[in-house]
């Protein structure tokens, strides 16, 4: 007698998946992208915000945020852009093949990686901070900031992970209003916060410096608090419980993770090393005037990720569900209006380089270095925006082998070929050329590698494989 096995029919598309599977793809990219690019500006405002009221402590004070402001923003980008995007590639390829359960599983495997990592990074901090900040050239006065406003920022890291596997989750499903909208009324909380903590306005205790990084981390504790609510709720679509803990289900988010975060750590260094090779050559005063303006070009990767977190849904559940075709389309579309919105920035900002950079500092040598790094780099903060949104489609294809390579030599294009110029010239113009070339090729490069199909090289025709049946 034959035995029949019944074998359960894979979980229908939710509507939302249907939309990244079928609508048309410039409309529902930006419909998508407009609240995701909202949101990455409302916690790059976190960073702006603290930054104006810590400058009203002097040159000191702003000089330690500048040396800090590199490690912080690694810790944002990676947790959001590198992990992030690992988490939400998962969760949408996992939707895209139909695999419910799946998807489900991964939103505690998420918070385990992220709560680790945020634990990991506070202890690394705490216990190298001073020779960090010292390598990057702090002494005196401007170290002491640094290590104060840094102690207290990293000592609350796993906030910050947190808010960033929960967010990652949530954009994985393709809904990127929620987060915004949590995000944006941090922001408001933030806005009155910080000024009360750091002058100590009222009944709260002046707590300088410092004050700014209890006001973010304040925020981060509030935004976690509703994100978590929201998937507990079950609004999300996915289903959240405790579950075994399976290696195959970390793998699917940490092969991009661990990748991507390789990336994010290259552009972190870029600006790193070469804010030390400022300060040894030119000084503090310069390292302001730079700091200053490369936070600008920090702020083109929330602006690039507003487009690259609707990509990695897109992108990954059309990859789940074998659109290959579909996905390279979305990835060139997004791409566009990465460069169009960040160039425009660009320009901007080296047309009217003082209009960004007065509002930080009015120091004669701060404002000329700050004018000579947004003039020569400034016109091509376009390709950054496209190569890092080619990038984040990157993500959700699964596939980080090029945009890996594009920054291994952006980083070296910047460091060492920006170390040369500075040999030979004597100036900081020749080390800020070699910063715009590397811009250049990050985007140049990544754009003509998934053009020739390095998604598909060697890649199975189909669906990708689930993590769950790769463990049985």
């Amino acid at each position: 007698m034959t035995t029949t096995v019944a074998v359960a029919a894979p979980a229908e598309h939710s509507a939302r998946t249907r939309e990244l599977l079928d609508g048309p793809i410039a409309t529902t990219l930006l419909r998508l992208a407009w609240p995701n690019v909202l949101v990455m500006f409302a916690q790059a405002a976190t960073g702006l915000i603290e930054t104006f009221w810590v400058s009203r402590l002097g040159v000191s004070a702003l000089t330690g945020m500048a040396l800090v402001f590199p490690g912080l923003m690694l810790m944002q980008m990676v947790s959001n852009g590198a992990m992030g995007g690992g988490i939400s590639s998962a969760v949408a390829r996992a939707l895209g093949g139909r695999r419910r359960d799946e998807a489900d599983a991964l939103v505690i495997h998420a918070i385990v990686i992220d709560v680790v990592l945020g634990a990991l990074f506070t202890v690394l901090a705490l216990v190298f901070g001073r020779q960090l900040y010292t390598v990057l050239g702090g002494h005196g006065a401007s170290l002491d900031a640094a290590l104060t406003y840094s102690n207290v920022v990293f000592a609350g890291m796993v906030l910050v992970w947190l808010s960033a596997a929960l967010t990652s989750v949530i954009r994985g499903t393709g809904n990127m209003l929620v987060p915004a909208l949590v995000i944006i009324g941090g922001v408001v909380l933030l806005i009155p916060l910080s000024p009360l903590l750091i002058f100590g306005i009222g009944p709260f205790p002046a707590l300088g410096i410092a004050g700014g990084g209890v006001a973010l981390l304040i925020f981060y504790a509030a935004a976690n608090i509703v994100l978590g609510w929201y998937l507990l709720s079950g609004r999300s679509g996915l289903r959240v419980h405790f579950t075994r803990l399976r290696w195959p289900l970390f793998r699917e988010i940490l092969r991009i993770g661990a990748v991507a975060a390789i990336t994010t750590v290259q552009t972190n260094l870029t600006i790193a090393i070469t804010t030390a090779f400022v300060a040894y050559r030119f000084g503090m005063d310069a390292v302001a005037g730079y700091g200053t303006g490369a936070r600008l070009e920090y702020l083109l990767v929330p602006l690039a990720f507003g487009v690259g977190g609707p990509l990695v849904a897109m992108v990954g559940a059309n990859i789940g569900a074998g659109n290959r075709a579909r996905a390279v389309r979305i990835a060139f579309i997004g791409a566009a209006l990465a460069f169009v919105m960040t160039e425009a920035v660009g320009i901007a900002a080296a047309i009217w380089p003082d209009a960004w950079l007065r509002p930080f500092g009015s120091a004669p040598h701060m404002l000329a270095t700050g004018e000579a790094y947004l003039r020569a780099v400034g016109p091509f903060f376009g390709f950054f925006g496209a190569g890092m949104a080619l990038y984040f489609a990157s993500q959700g294809a699964g596939r980080l082998a090029w945009p890996l390579i594009a920054g291994t030599i952006r980083f070296l294009v910047a460091t060492v070929g920006g170390w040369a110029l500075l040999q030979l010239t004597g100036s900081m113009v020749g080390l800020f050329a070699a910063l715009a070339l590397g811009l250049v090729l990050v985007g140049t490069l990544n754009a003509l590698a998934i053009a020739r199909g390095a998604w598909f090289s060697g890649a199975r025709g189909g669906p990708t494989r689930s993590a769950s049946s790769a463990s049985s």
